[in-house]
């Protein structure tokens, strides 16, 4: 595979994100806007996996989207701190699934874990999975559960691991670095543990989990990075939008970029 074809890829990846507290439906259009002009504009391309906004929003990119390939991703669980009552959180996650969520982003109940309470932590998780799986039936649908561990909060390798094998365990069905609104977001380091608690947990369990890069990833390089952890560890296999991605807002145009040979400003 040739370098365009990899940063095209990479480009197959992109959860394309806005969480801003000045979001607007007008906002939120515009951007879906923009990945209409771009199968337009550049139809050699891959479409993003998603655009993933916050839960009231979601309906806005549903209505909007030009593909249902295009998924809607709702970050939930009262993110970006998860610092509520699990029953407000439960009911977040559905109210996001049947406003058109394909894909729901919670956090990990921090509160609990780094206080010790590890199975709270973890039956906060499952619940909200039941939860959405059941509000997501009802309406004909499958949804995407995505845990966010906070990795630049856990700090050591020991705490990273055992954060991923509690969201895997608990149901998750893809594991990512970070909201993106701390200090220290996704780093190689935390990727390269999390990778390796997701080969081994599909070891075990014979159940493929997905990795999530989210929160500072501005280049091109920066995402070669994460496919190269992803491609050592994980193996060719994982490297396709149902178990591989990146939270990004700004990357979009690096890529665009590094394939066009000179400076894009698309997104």
């Amino acid at each position: 595979m040739n370098q365009t074809e990899i940063l095209k890829k990479c480009f197959s990846f992109m959860d394309l994100t806005t969480l801003k507290t000045e979001d607007t439906v007008e906002s939120v259009k515009a951007l879906v806007d923009k990945v209409s002009r771009l199968m337009k504009e550049y139809p050699s391309y891959p479409l993003p996996a998603s655009i993933c906004v916050y839960p009231n929003l979601a309906n806005v990119v549903k209505e909007n989207r030009p593909s249902e390939a295009l998924h809607v991703t709702a970050v939930s669980s009262c993110f970006p701190s998860a610092q509520s009552f699990l029953e407000v959180k439960v009911r977040e996650c559905e109210l996001a699934v049947e406003n058109g969520a394909d894909e729901i982003d919670i956090v990990l109940a921090l509160n609990k874990f780094l206080g010790g309470d590890e199975a709270g932590a973890k039956e906060e998780i499952v619940a909200m999975k039941k939860a959405i799986d059941a509000t997501a039936a009802k309406l004909g649908r499958k949804v995407v559960l995505k845990v966010i561990l906070e990795t630049g909060l856990l700090k050591t390798d020991e705490l990273i691991r055992k954060a991923s094998m509690l969201a895997m365990e608990a149901g998750a069905d893809f594991i990512k670095t970070s909201t993106g609104k701390v200090a220290v977001n996704a780093t190689p380091e935390a990727a390269r543990v999390m990778c390796e608690a997701i080969r081994d947990y599909y070891k075990a369990t014979g159940r493929k989990v997905g990795f999530k890069a989210a929160g500072g990833i501005a280049t091109a390089e920066d995402a070669i990075v994460y496919y190269n952890i992803g491609l050592e560890i994980l193996g060719e296999e994982w490297l396709n939008k149902d178990t591989f991605r990146y939270g990004v807002s700004r990357v979009g145009n690096a890529l665009m970029s590094a394939i066009e040979g000179k400076e894009i400003k698309f997104f």
